[in-house]
């Protein structure tokens, strides 16, 4: 079921989900204003200039005087901006707070009951699993990094506020106009492509993946679907990627015969996150993820070809 052109507010629409879904959304015929401080100098969302449509405020998603006119505009509320990963949220670990989860609840506390609030969050929140037993929504939520922590409490926000989807994503992949490299298929390719092997620490933890463009359409589908759907979380993944680390590589070297994989005995992953995910309950809403894994490498192959350079990362 396709709603009718909404008013979509954005924050850090020009990122690397966001410079995926804002043009999409404009192509449905949703009005959109997005809020970003373009922190990475990024020029993703300079051809949908030309769409009257479309607003772009260069701004700080924390800035409450900013935010909160523009919340009471919109008829959706979509909340990108967020400090992404483990690495960064323990690097910068005040920034992650105020950001991933004081500005969003910021938010949600500023809207009313009558607007869509759609929110990524993320699987990392299952921490490390049982080995064979896929995670689902009723799972408990152990979160092993900053990262996850926020993203858990944003939720439980998120959740109580009676009308939020959260969207717990899996490791999301593939290209954006705002490029990233340090996500584990795109940097894994990247090595592939570029220095023909990779070093891996604890090459047995798994995790699920799931092409950007697909996380694009899933926040559709839960605009389309949202009455349905409301006060409910969603793990949003591929489901026939459920991957340790050495067979992601293993897939890259299917494409890049020479990439060479070795194992480090010696050394550890910062980011400790080991478990597979089941992603029946957003599939049994009638969502199908359309981008496989091994199309993915293939885009990114691709598009390696045209990027070299080593800026497009969080960290």
């Amino acid at each position: 079921m396709k709603t009718s052109p909404q008013s979509i507010l954005v924050t850090g629409g020009a990122g690397y989900l966001g410079s995926i879904l804002v043009p999409e959304l404009l192509r449905l015929g949703h009005r959109v204003t997005v809020v970003d401080n373009f922190l990475y100098g990024q020029l993703s969302l300079l051809d949908c200039c030309n769409d009257e449509k479309l607003t772009v405020i260069r701004g700080d998603a924390r800035d409450e005087r900013l935010l909160k006119p523009l919340v009471a505009k919109a008829d959706v509320l979509i909340p990108l901006a967020c400090l992404v990963g483990a690495p960064l949220c323990a690097q910068k670990p005040l920034e992650a707070r105020s950001i991933n989860l004081d500005a969003i609840k910021m938010l949600v506390d500023a809207s009313s009951p009558q607007q869509m609030i759609i929110s990524p969050t993320t699987n990392s929140g299952y921490g490390i699993g049982q080995e064979g037993v896929y995670c689902t929504e009723e799972t408990p939520m152990r979160p092993v990094s900053l990262y996850g922590v926020l993203k858990v409490e944003l939720e439980q926000h998120l959740l109580t506020s009676g009308h939020a989807i959260s969207l717990r994503l899996a490791t999301v992949c593939g290209i954006s106009p705002r490029m990233r490299l340090d996500l584990l298929v795109n940097d894994f390719t990247y090595r592939a492509v570029t220095d023909r092997f990779v070093v891996l620490f604890e090459a047995h933890f798994k995790r699920n993946y799931i092409h950007v463009r697909d996380v694009a359409r899933a926040f559709i589908h839960a605009l389309h679907n949202f009455d349905r759907m409301k006060n409910q979380a969603y793990n949003v993944g591929l489901s026939t990627a459920n991957l340790s680390k050495m067979e992601l590589c293993l897939e890259i070297k299917k494409q890049v015969p020479d990439f060479t994989i070795m194992e480090s005995a010696i050394g550890k992953d910062p980011d400790q996150r080991n478990y597979i995910v089941s992603n029946d309950k957003i599939e049994a809403t009638g969502y199908l993820p359309q981008v496989s894994l091994p199309a993915t490498i293939t885009e990114l192959i691709k598009g390696y070809q045209i990027l070299r350079r080593n800026q497009y990362a969080n960290v």
